[in-house]
């Protein structure tokens, strides 16, 4: 959109008007634009109990990448996200609250939404329970072991009772550390650090399961999701700082090691994880992104539930909107307003020739008929379905987000335009 607009501009300036002039009529055809999406606008209904809507929505968004294949599954998955951590009342969705992993192995298909976290660690022994049931978490980041002296020192052991007490006081501190951890009341603790393997070793045998080198952002989410505080020493660690999960277990998936926590039924149920599997890192790194996509128009939509419908029908709407609103302005800038109505044209043409379609034929088709039957209903129809309503089509797209891609482009171009010229440290 920015690049057509400049293309258009750099025509004007060579007619010899003034980038600001340009820049102006940028600005006035702009909020021609955005008024005239507002009035071509539908209100869209959901609820809780019926997100159909919402999920047909994100089925658009999903349907040009590269995971259209179980498109359904990914926008179902999305919207449940969202709605998990949405508050309706205030319209508002935080969208750090939903986490997106991904492992590679397994199929597309096979990706699910936990209801709580899911954290790329296991327990630390091999022996430790793998399910926990009503756990009480301990959010730790200070390190299970001895405390090491800041200085250089040197400790001479010459005979055998000397080291037997170095080693005692050594295992007295892990056995307190431990207690400490046990009089909480902790079933389960989850450190930021490592541990020694004698503290793994006792941990076992008092039955204390433990998840090590847990990362700073994890910590955060889980103790969001459980409740908890993140206790930085043993000595504060008290029962109203433990974080509570209806759930823990460790799920290995087929045949390879590679196991995962799934921390589910949390005091908080607010954060949720989309959990991906795929192929390959490339297929994960794809479905993450289309899945920020899909999460994205959700959200938008609970924010503002207004939609335009798409297939370049809203930019073919607003470009004829935006040329009859042209003749009504004297002066200079209505040539600029113009050119920004030719400019819209540009992502139209861009979806026709993508779908192998004759660009300019079919632009000029779907423009006439808009006008004749003054319905901006009319797209591109790229599938070949045989219409081209793309209300029939359920093909749209949020009002938030097309009306700031064309606010956004307007204030990157004018910016642009304001440059009078760029010094390269090569001349001097």
């Amino acid at each position: 959109m920015a690049g057509a607009l400049l293309e258009q501009a750099e025509k004007l300036l060579e007619r010899g008007i003034h980038p600001i002039r340009v820049a102006e009529g940028y600005e006035m055809a702009s909020r021609i634009a955005v008024d005239h999406l507002e009035r071509i606008s539908h209100k869209f209904d959901f609820s809780d109990a019926d997100i159909e809507p919402l999920v047909q929505t994100c089925m658009t968004t999903l349907s040009s990448k590269m995971v259209t294949r179980c498109k359904r599954t990914l926008a179902e998955i999305a919207v449940k996200a969202v709605l998990a951590v949405a508050d309706l009342e205030r319209k508002d969705v935080n969208l750090d609250l939903i986490k997106v992993e991904g492992k590679v192995g397994g199929k597309l298909e096979d990706t699910e939404l936990v209801y709580g976290i899911v954290v790329d660690k296991d327990m630390s022994h091999p022996q430790m329970p793998k399910r926990i049931e009503d756990a009480k978490i301990a959010i730790l980041t200070c390190p299970f072991e001895p405390p090491k002296p800041k200085t250089k020192h040197k400790v001479d052991i010459d005979t055998v009772e000397k080291f037997q007490t170095l080693r005692q006081q050594e295992q007295k501190y892990f056995d307190d550390m431990v207690q400490q951890c046990k009089d909480a009341g902790a079933t389960l603790v989850i450190c930021q650090w490592g541990f020694d393997d004698e503290a793994n070793h006792l941990l076992m045998h008092r039955n204390l399961p433990a998840v090590r080198w847990v990362g700073g952002v994890e910590l955060e989410l889980i103790a969001i999701a459980t409740g908890g505080r993140i206790v930085p020493r043993f000595q504060e660690l008290t029962p109203e700082k433990l974080g509570r999960a209806g759930l823990v277990r460790e799920k290995s998936f087929g045949t390879t090691k590679d196991r995962m926590l799934y921390i589910e039924q949390c005091a908080n149920s607010r954060a949720v994880t989309i959990f991906i599997r795929g192929g390959n890192k490339m297929m994960i790194e794809e479905t993450k992104r289309s899945i920020h996509d899909a999460l994205c128009v959700a959200r938008n939509l609970i924010r503002n539930n207004s939609i335009v419908y798409g297939g370049g029908s809203a930019e073919i709407s607003c470009s004829i909107a935006i040329e009859a609103a042209a003749d009504r302005h004297p002066g200079v800038e209505q040539y600029a307003i113009r050119a920004f109505a030719d400019a819209l044209d540009s992502i139209p043409l861009a979806l026709s020739e993508n779908s192998g379609l004759q660009p300019i034929d079919t632009l000029a088709e779907v423009k006439s008929q808009q006008i004749k039957e003054n319905n901006p209903y009319y797209g591109i129809d790229c599938n070949d379905v045989g219409t081209n309503n793309m209300q029939e089509q359920n093909v749209f797209e949020t009002l938030i987000g097309k009306q700031q891609q064309i606010m956004l482009a307007t204030q990157v171009v004018k910016m642009i335009l304001k440059i009078d010229d760029v010094i390269t440290p090569a001349d001097y």
